[in-house]
């Protein structure tokens, strides 16, 4: 072996890596997707395989944002890069600038993944749908002032109700940058409150055309509306990811001018049946307070108010007569309480003892009750029930 064949690790690679990368710059490649991973760097890394065989691939951030879908596993697509050698492991691998999946259009997947996405958020749910107002004064008109929706719009309107306002905030509706616009009109007219009710959309067109209403700034923009919102995009069989965050769908923009309006002549009609009822029911009112009167009218209470009176005037004395009874029968017991009350306090007055012959005897002007207490040779003083007497104490004794 010569030695100035022998070659490095690097030299050798290297040689590979310029090898591969002139001879397949420019490729094409159909497979599943498999191992897929969405790296922190915003960078895709995956597995292309077939039955046989599996290539690295690796698409660089600036490219996989732009796409509009999101790839997983199990999706089969068709990768259009070149193939390229990862130097520091020797491993070759395709550089994607392209994806596109097999089966289904990428807008397709792009639209089913944003809706499964904001399914799964609660963007579509029946409880958060507010009610339209039945008799909007003034609509908001989010649509292209140049487009056939708007046309049809304001001739429905003008033939169902001329007297609605109209606010149209015109728009882009497909190209770049329409989904913007659409969201910040609708964010606008809730800022400024002009109108009762909002209809947003456009005529028809393919999937690239409607695909501004198909865009997550506008689905967001529509659920956090204050303003109820109607969802008018393309013909009836076209749906867009609009029409689910909306309050309510309407299949063309001349049919959502007949859902927010009612025509005049059923509200003239309406307005007669109202008055019609109206009338109706204050004349049957009337007529049952006449027959209500007339049968008072016809009563004995009404006719005999003297008799009435009478027994009013019965009644008066009998419970004055029966006041009298109780204020005696009260008078009398109160007396008999009374005199029970003073015979018992002059049963204990000392000076009714005393009447019995008994007396008290003191001396310096202290009770005596007890032989102990008195001083023998020392004046005292007897007290009778009529009076008191003088006497001085000669001595003691039992």
């Amino acid at each position: 072996m010569k030695e100035g064949k022998i070659l490095t690790v690097s030299e050798l690679t290297r040689q590979i890596k310029g090898a591969l990368e002139n001879g397949f710059s420019d490729v094409w490649i159909q497979g599943e997707i498999s191992n897929f991973k969405l790296h922190t760097s915003g960078h895709l890394y995956f597995t292309l395989k077939d039955e046989q065989s599996q290539i690295s691939a690796v698409m660089w951030r600036s490219r996989a944002g732009q796409l509009m879908f999101r790839p997983n596993d199990g999706m089969k697509v068709l990768l259009h890069g070149k193939i390229t050698v990862y130097e520091p492991r020797g491993n070759y691998q395709i550089d994607c600038a392209q994806i596109q999946p097999l089966g289904k259009g990428e807008l397709q997947i792009a639209f089913e993944q944003l809706k499964q996405k904001l399914l799964d958020e609660g963007l579509f749910d029946k409880e958060s749908k507010k009610q339209l107002p039945e008799y909007p004064r003034r609509i908001g008109i989010v649509t292209s002032p140049t487009g056939a929706a708007i046309r049809d719009i304001i001739s429905v309107l003008q033939r169902r109700f001329p007297a609605i306002e109209i606010v149209l905030v015109p728009v882009k509706v497909q190209g770049i940058g329409a989904s913007a616009e659409i969201a910040a009109a609708i964010k606008d007219l809730n800022t400024q409150n002009l109108v009762d009710v909002m209809i947003i959309g456009r005529g028809g067109g393919s999937l690239e055309d409607l695909w501004a209403f198909n865009e997550e700034i506008v689905a967001r923009a529509i659920f956090s509306s204050k303003i109820p919102v109607i969802s008018a995009v393309g013909h009836e069989i076209d749906f867009s990811i609009s029409d689910f965050a909306a309050d309510l769908r309407a299949p063309t923009p001349s049919a959502a001018a007949e859902l927010v309006v009612k025509d005049k002549s059923e509200v003239v009609e309406l307005i007669r049946n109202y008055c019609y009822t109206m009338s109706s029911s204050m004349n049957n009112s009337i007529d049952s307070y006449r027959q209500t009167i007339a049968h008072l009218t016809q009563s004995y209470s009404f006719n005999k108010p003297h008799d009435m009176l009478r027994q009013r005037s019965q009644m008066i004395d009998e419970l004055h007569r029966r006041l009298e009874q109780n204020l005696v029968h009260n008078f009398k017991l109160a007396k008999q309480q009374s005199q029970s009350l003073t015979a018992r306090i002059n049963s204990l007055n000392p000076r009714s003892v005393l009447k019995r012959g008994y007396a008290i005897i003191k001396q310096e002007n202290r009770i005596i009750s007890s032989l102990k207490n008195v001083k023998a040779a020392k004046p005292a003083a007897i007290e009778f029930y009529d009076g008191i007497a003088d006497a001085e104490i000669i001595g003691k004794r039992k």
